[in-house]
Parts: C-alpha cells; sequence; structure tokens
C-alpha cells in the first residue's frame, strides 16, 4: 500500500482531511526512524515493531497479529 493510499484510507476512517492524514503519517514514520536511530524500538501495537539493526538497515518484527490499531474509545491513537 502506498502512502497517498494510506492516506485516504486513515482520513475516510477518521474524518480528517486527506492532507491531516498525510502529515499525521509523516509524522508516525519521523517519530519510529528516529528512535531506530537511537537504537531504541518503536512498537506500534497491534502491527509490529521496528528494531534498530546493523548500519542504515532496521528490523521489523510483525509477530503481533495484525487487526484494527484502536483503543477502547474506538478512535484511533495520536
Amino acid at each position: 500500500m502506498r502512502k497517498e493510499q494510506l492516506a485516504r484510507r486513515l482520513a475516510k476512517e477518521s474524518g480528517i482531511s486527506t492532507a491531516a492524514a498525510a502529515d499525521q503519517l509523516d509524522r508516525i514514520i519521523s517519530d519510529i526512524l528516529e528512535r531506530v536511530r537511537k537504537g531504541e524500538s518503536a512498537a506500534l501495537p497491534g502491527f509490529g515493531t521496528f528494531k534498530p539493526g546493523r548500519s542504515t538497515q532496521f528490523q521489523f518484527d510483525a509477530s503481533q497479529p495484525l487487526e484494527r490499531v484502536r483503543g477502547a474509545t474506538g478512535k484511533t491513537p495520536r
């Protein structure tokens, strides 16, 4: 799935604009990359964990089952 497709889907399900959804995706990706570059893991509950690897590579552990990432309120976490 491409970023544009993911942003459109997030926008539709969250009731926000596609531009706002794309901005949120950019922030999430930026936060993940920042943590991995610092040597820390970054988890997305219900999706998987990004772990630092050798040099500029990183590992993605998708051992968690894929499910909707929503809290008890039904809202997508920020």
